[in-house]
């Protein structure tokens, strides 16, 4: 089996006309015949992130161990974020060239689903049967439109706190007596007047923390009836919780707009920011840009709103579907299934690629989650299976993430909203007055 084919950023090609999603048939419309007893079946993959594509070819690898007369035949290609969501709707559009599996971005999966349901992507209730009494429910509803299953995720990415501990220790600060918001803004603003440094983030290009505390108001961004509705008494409570940390110094914008930047992993390593509450795959940044950190960095729980609605909710991740017109969609479904649901699969999500295993059931495996030749254990002072098991029965879901227009509303608040409240001190109802109106010209509500 080839490695994966990688691609750069293609010329730009204007999508033409509306997604149309009834166009949806790709090659032909005859089912597959079945292989004979031991003959591969070939599968066409894009992905947008070369360690996803390094973990489907070992997933490959594992099926054909356990599977030997029914192998896959992987062929993985993997093309720049945008490039690969563009050509992904130009393909549904045209009803050709459409792979067989992919991987789409959460705030990219809306764009594949229509308002009435109508959609490429085939129904994987069937082939998750096997294992979902162990997979985190609120991640599968991440992907779940109308009872069907349509895409399987990659992690939970339950939201938890990086404290750098060596430097709380130093400003005689106990990162595990902040427990609540109110917690973390008095803990944030004794560390900075202390230090002169920054202690929290306030993100200014991604919309993460706000979306947390927003769920634990028990809030959304949109209304009962889909329509955006960003000016609600939750999400002004929320982003006037920031603005207050913020002008305590417990929080501070940083380089780069988001902790996952570039520009932010060269501060957070010199020890310039001291707190991350983040999803739980920021661990693999640690490990992976941030190595002078190693020994200094304790996971735990995310701050919490008192009496609030749930403790955590999912941040990001990749619904990955099957094509619903692939001749070989039932096979893909099984594989896929596997892939990204199985224990074997969730085994290697956490030691492959540092991530939260949606399967429940990786999380009791003390071989796996307390090896302590595992390069994110070692990395770390805390276990982030600990911290999992802490929080597992609050962990929710963000009904507004799985609504279609999360991209439109995302674009606006990382483009404009946030800088308005966080850099140019704009009061929250203001900003988001402002954004109500903007968003609404422009989905037509």
């Amino acid at each position: 089996m080839a490695g994966p084919r990688r691609y750069p950023a293609l010329v730009a090609a204007g999508l033409a006309g509306a997604l149309m999603l009834s166009a949806c048939s790709g090659g032909s419309d005859e089912p597959a015949a079945a292989p004979a007893d031991g003959e591969a079946t070939a599968l066409d993959m894009w992905v947008f992130a070369e360690l996803h594509a390094d973990y489907y070819e070992q997933m490959a690898e594992e099926w054909n161990e356990q599977n030997p007369d029914r192998p896959v035949d992987l062929d993985v290609t993997v093309y720049p974020y945008q490039d690969m969501h563009n050509k992904l709707q130009l393909a549904v559009n045209s009803g050709s060239g459409l792979p067989d599996v992919v991987d789409i971005e959460v705030n990219k999966f809306g764009n594949f689903v229509s308002a009435d349901g109508r959609t490429p992507l085939m129904d994987l209730s069937e082939a998750a049967k096997p294992y979902q009494d162990d997979i985190v429910q609120a991640r599968l509803d991440l992907y779940t439109r109308a009872d069907k299953i349509l895409g399987f995720p990659m992690h939970v990415g339950a939201f938890v706190t990086f404290y750098n501990a060596a430097l709380l220790e130093e400003a005689g600060i106990d990162y595990t007596t902040i427990e609540t918001w109110d917690d973390f803004s008095e803990a944030g603003a004794t560390y900075h007047q202390a230090t002169g440094k920054a202690f929290g983030v306030a993100s200014t290009s991604v919309n993460f923390v706000e979306p947390l505390i927003v769920a634990q108001l028990g809030g959304n961004f949109f209304d009962e009836d889909g329509d955006v509705d960003v000016a609600n008494p939750d999400v002004v409570k929320a982003f006037e919780m920031q603005k207050a940390m913020l002008d305590a110094g417990a929080i501070s914008t940083i380089p780069g707009g988001s902790p996952d930047d570039e520009q932010a992993f060269g501060v957070i390593n010199s020890g310039d920011y001291a707190a991350v509450v983040y999803p739980a795959w920021y661990t693999s940044r640690f490990v992976d840009y941030m190595p002078d950190l190693a020994g200094d960095v304790a996971i735990a729980p995310a701050p919490v709103v008192e009496g609030g609605e749930v403790a955590t909710i999912g941040g990001g991740g990749t619904g990955t579907a099957v094509i619903e017109s692939s001749p070989k969609k039932d096979f893909a479904a099984e594989w896929l299934a596997f892939a990204k649901l199985s224990p074997e699969a969730n085994v290697a999500v956490w030691e492959v690629l540092g991530f939260d295993p949606v399967n429940m059931s990786v999380w009791e495996d003390e071989a796996v989650t307390k090896d302590p030749e595992n390069k994110f254990n070692k990395y770390f002072r805390t276990n982030l299976f600990d911290v999992l098991n802490e929080v597992k029965d609050g962990i929710g879901h963000f009904d507004g993430f799985a609504n279609p227009n999360l991209p439109t509303l995302n674009n606006l608040f990382t483009t404009t909203t946030l800088t308005e409240v966080y850099e140019n001190g704009v009061a929250p109802q203001q900003a988001l007055d402002q954004a109500q109106k903007d968003l609404q010209n422009q989905l037509g509500q």
